[in-house]
């Protein structure tokens, strides 16, 4: 029973430093478009992400954490010796956590799913065997970093040509901001009420059916556009000939979008990432207390909790390094620019977390911002940032598993 013990409190406090890194690492790009566009303060960055990303963490953070939790990994082939189970999620948790700290040291904006997904792999292939990594799984999820940045670059790179050519390109881009902005606030207001009733209301014994969710986005959405409506109006008019200060306008009315774009990213990054973090925290918890494994565990609420506490101090402490590289460094942002980027990655990730499939915001964000980029042609990407970047996230993989492998095998010695 105390070995149970320990084995839960070390769960928690490396699940912890994991989900410290996801702060400091993901949420730092999921802030990025709104922070590198100078819509909210680092401060305003840290704030928003202390309601929203840890209210996805804890009301929508379950669907995704099953994937990671039972679908790589063949836990039939675990339940003769659970402890390896309990070693191998241990090792995982400590290895990701230690990558990420060194990634965010250095400001590289490396994908938390990745870094566990590879971690897992690892510990299974050399403590369990090869034959017990689900690789068809792990394709799966693979195909899905390769298909969310271009998902999200090519929404990304509609929105923001739809802005150019409905608000920005026109003689008047303050009359058609009045005009058409209230559409871009009503598809965000939309998007978060969306996941909000779809992902979040099942955890606390709320049931709503497809319909009634949609319906319920249309009623918030337009409620949200309304509200924003009247604040775009009271915006001071002056002749169309003054286009330097259309422009100024403009782009504080989409500064103020971005907030509310923020919030939406914030909310789909906890209910979408936090499940790298509480994944192997769950399963050890689950082995721990019933001394078995088992295909069905229930995720504490504590371990939700945890885990949005954990990437509120990373993005608090240390997230100001990846916001850097990725908000200021792969392209020009500004409000108008940064909103079709982080809409679109909103968007993308908001998806994917309603299908269960774990996506990297990382990718995401970055296909995002590279789509806003190619809106304006190639010369407006920095070539050599994006390089750099591709290349920290094909060393991800494979430092996760071999961190994992050591931190796994010092566990499994230290314990017997």
């Amino acid at each position: 029973m105390e070995l149970a013990i320990l084995f839960i409190v070390l769960a928690a406090v490396f699940g912890l430093f994991m989900a410290w890194g996801i702060g400091a690492n993901d949420v730092a790009n999921a802030m990025a478009p709104s922070v590198g566009s100078k819509a909210i303060t680092i401060k305003q960055a840290i704030l928003i992400a202390a309601i929203f990303e840890f209210a996805g963490a804890v009301l929508a953070g379950g669907g995704v954490t099953s994937t990671i939790r039972r679908g790589i990994v063949d836990t039939a082939l675990l339940s003769g010796q659970p402890e390896l189970l309990i070693y191998g999620m241990l090792g995982s948790l400590l290895a990701a956590g230690v990558w990420l700290l060194i990634a965010s040291r250095f400001g590289w904006p490396v994908s938390t799913t990745h870094t566990i997904i590879g971690a897992v792999v690892g510990f299974a292939a050399i403590g369990i065997g090869v034959h017990a990594v689900q690789w068809p799984q792990v394709a799966r999820i693979a195909m899905s970093w390769v298909v969310s940045p271009v998902i999200a670059g090519v929404i990304a790179w509609t929105l923001f040509r739809s802005v150019q050519i409905l608000i920005l390109e026109r003689d008047d881009p303050l009359r058609y901001a009045r005009r058409y902005v209230p559409g871009y606030i009503f598809l965000t207001g939309f998007f978060m009420t969306l996941v909000t009733v779809m992902k979040g209301l099942e955890h606390i014994g709320i049931d709503i059916s497809t319909l009634q969710a949609y319906a319920l986005a249309v009623l918030f959405g337009g409620v949200i556009a309304a509200i924003g409506t009247v604040f775009i109006l009271r915006i001071p008019y002056q002749e169309p000939d003054k286009r330097d200060f259309h422009f100024v306008t403009v782009e504080r009315i989409f500064g103020v979008l971005m907030v509310v774009t923020a919030c939406a990213m914030a909310f789909a990054h906890g209910s979408n990432d936090v499940a790298n973090a509480v994944g192997p925290a769950a399963a050890v918890v689950s082995v721990a207390m019933s001394g078995e494994v088992t295909q069905q565990a229930i995720v504490p609420i504590w371990i939700l909790v945890l885990g949005g506490i954990g990437i509120v101090l990373g993005l608090a402490t240390y997230g100001h390094r990846v916001i850097a590289t990725v908000g200021q460094n792969i392209t020009a942002l500004t409000p108008s620019r940064g909103f079709a980027a982080g809409l679109a990655a909103a968007s993308t990730i908001v998806m994917a977390s309603g299908t269960g499939l774990p996506i990297s915001t990382t990718h995401t964000v970055v296909g995002a911002i590279l789509g806003v980029g190619m809106a304006r042609g190639i010369a407006a990407i920095n070539l050599r940032v994006v390089g750099g970047i591709f290349m920290s996230w094909i060393i991800t993989v494979p430092a996760g598993a071999v961190l994992s492998v050591v931190f796994f095998l010092a566990l499994r010695w230290g314990f017997q």
